[in-house]
């Protein structure tokens, strides 16, 4: 019973511990969607998302540093509406045949505090690469409650805006809105 305790114990301060030294995590590509939000016409806020993301994120909770290189299947693209969707795949927009993917690699992260943070970066569409920052307003990471497969999950909340002619994409202009808020939603395992 002693030697049972001592394990449990020791299982624990391992994986907080985990939870704070440099890990290299995967991203999950079915618990993370990229999103978008833009005006259609003045008259509505239309949602779309893609499907299919793969990267890797890196982070040290205790020298609060970290990096993410996300990569985006363009091809993915979901409005839940075919036709739209389809249009949104053309040279008119995304051009996935010339492009297929949509690519975010950091170049800085800034902390604050334990659970959030700023993340600069290069993002690149349709082959333009600009700088943006993600606000990140939560980070969490801790051992998968529901599986023993994973030792540990890091997930993430973060934010942007971007003008969609920044990167080429000017159909239907001004109409159809230039700003474009993304919001991805990402979880991470090691």
């Amino acid at each position: 019973e002693k030697t049972m305790k001592s394990l449990l114990i020791a299982g624990i301060l391992a994986l907080s511990i985990g939870t704070t030294h440099a890990a290299s995590y995967k991203i999950d590509p079915t618990h993370t969607f990229p999103n978008f939000t833009i005006s259609h016409l003045g008259f509505s806020t239309q949602h779309g998302w893609f499907g299919k993301t793969m990267g890797t994120l890196e982070m040290d909770l205790n020298k609060k540093t970290g990096s993410v290189d996300i990569t985006i299947d363009a091809a993915s693209i979901n409005t839940g509406f075919k036709k739209r969707d389809d249009h949104l795949r053309s040279p008119d927009f995304f051009n996935v045949a010339e492009f297929p993917e949509i690519t975010f690699k950091s170049t800085k992260v800034k902390f604050n505090g334990k659970t959030k943070a700023k993340i600069d970066g290069k993002l690149t569409i349709m082959g333009t690469t600009k700088m943006v920052t993600l606000d990140v307003d939560r980070i969490s990471c801790g051992p998968h409650p529901f599986t023993k497969k994973v030792n540990e999950v890091c997930g993430f909340n973060a934010t942007t805006m971007i003008k969609r002619s920044d990167f080429g994409i000017k159909y239907g202009l001004p109409a159809i809105g230039d700003d474009v808020m993304i919001t991805l939603q990402a979880e991470a395992t090691r």
